[in-house]
């Protein structure tokens, strides 16, 4: 029953993301925003909302295991998990803007996560507040730096949506509410119970289980991008939603409900949240060598074997 719940509340995610994608963006263009601001910020939130909604149901169920380990997980699985095998499918070609702007914001609300969580053991109100305004600020950084370039990538965009009908945004509106209210709530349920069943944490399931489940939507856009031999990812997206799970994911859930450290779950500060870290610094050194700003087969196979060391360090 636990793993019928875990998989029934990730399907709910994934259809109720997608209307809350298409809804929100039908939305904005009815509301004259421009598509590179839709692009970089109304597509960006409506992506992290499963996220969201699972870590705020976790919180708010008492078991901020989950909610940290779906964050943490999920931006080790980004790197690790969709970006490794992408690479192996594809080699990805790397923009300069990069490591100019992407990654180090990635790095800074990384190790801004590490040091509020270490401080007092819990993210507090105040702290989910001055991750979120960081998260604005970069926000606003970033699509004045993107006016200014002719790269601005807005493929994810569809002008189509601009044709939808009122009732129809009301409707997908709905039907990605529900799917994704219904969706957190069995899949922490899920969570709580196959943990119970198989002896192990809320955390290293929310870490692993949970955090691939709210991957699979990139993963899938990925792979199929690389098969198609298209460009396979936008490295800037991947990125991007590992700043946004932490600023805006934690952020928001903390400054509704403060998440708390389980001293139960020392691996959260002394072991998981370095892998998290690690994997977002060692991107760097890999557009460097050998072959510069790209990311090849190796590199892409070196991430997925690390991603494979993580997932068996934590569920030992």
């Amino acid at each position: 029953m636990s793993v019928l719940l875990v998989v029934a509340g990730l399907a709910l995610l994934v259809v109720g993301g997608d209307f809350l994608v298409r809804a929100s963006v039908g939305l904005s263009f009815k509301l004259k925003i421009s598509k590179l601001v839709i692009g970089m910020t109304v597509v960006s939130f409506a992506t992290s909302a499963p996220e969201l909604l699972v870590s705020l149901q976790a919180a708010l169920d008492g078991v901020s295991d989950i909610a940290l380990g779906n964050v943490i997980g999920s931006n080790i699985a980004n790197i690790g998990l969709v970006l490794g095998i992408t690479a192996i499918i594809s080699p990805l070609v790397v923009d300069k803007d990069f490591y100019k702007l992407n990654w180090p914001m990635m790095m800074l609300a990384s190790f801004l996560l590490y040091y509020f969580l270490k401080n007092d053991g819990v993210l507090t109100a105040i702290e989910g507040a001055l991750l979120f305004m960081g998260l604005i600020v970069f926000l606003v950084i970033l699509i004045r730096s993107s006016r200014k370039s002719t790269k601005a990538n807005l493929e994810e965009v569809d002008d189509a949506l601009a044709e939808v009908s009122n009732f129809k945004i009301g409707m997908w509106l709905l039907i990605g509410a529900a799917g994704l209210y219904f969706g957190s709530d069995w899949l922490v349920d899920g969570a709580k119970q196959l943990a119970e069943s198989v002896g192990i944490s809320d955390y290293a399931i929310s870490v692993t289980v949970i955090a691939i489940g709210t991957s699979v939507p990139e993963l899938a856009a990925s792979v199929i991008a690389a098969l198609k031999k298209e460009k396979a990812i936008s490295l800037g997206n991947l990125i991007g939603s590992n700043i946004f799970n932490i600023a805006s994911v934690l952020g928001l859930t903390a400054i509704i409900k403060p998440i708390v450290v389980n001293p139960e779950t020392p691996q959260i500060l002394s072991t998981n949240i370095f892998w998290m870290i690690a994997f977002a610094a060692i991107l760097i050194p890999l557009m460097l060598m050998p072959k510069r700003l790209e990311l090849g087969r190796y590199k892409g196979l070196f991430l997925f074997g690390a991603y494979m060391v993580f997932i068996y360090i934590s569920l030992k």
